[in-house]
């Protein structure tokens, strides 16, 4: 098994990786040897994870989640995956997102 997670970091920042290991590579982070990035953030708390079965899935996915933006990723931990094609355009109508929830039109549209 193989696994991306998202972290939040003590400044309130978000780092995304993959492991092979969850719970080894998440007291390697809170110890100081996980990364670089998450050293100089401590503590940081696992806010999301996703299971896969192969390690080249899992960080195909931590690469996607490393280019999203700070919205989206809040997004995906919160549990409102239907903001994601939303949220994944470029320049987008911020109108038609409120309370974390996508507003859509009275018929339904």
């Amino acid at each position: 098994m193989a696994w991306m997670y998202i972290l939040q970091c003590s400044d309130d920042s978000y780092y995304v990786g993959s492991t092979k290991n969850l719970e080894l590579r998440f007291s390697q982070h809170q110890s100081g040897k996980g990364s670089r990035y998450t050293s100089g953030r401590l503590p940081v708390q696992l806010v999301y994870c996703e299971e896969y079965d192969r390690v080249s899935d899992a960080f195909y996915r931590e690469k996607q989640v490393q280019g999203w933006t700070r919205r989206k990723r809040e997004a995906l931990i919160n549990g409102n995956p239907e903001l994601l094609p939303v949220l994944a355009k470029k320049i987008f109508d911020r109108s038609k997102i409120k309370n974390n929830s996508v507003v859509i039109g009275e018929n339904g549209g």
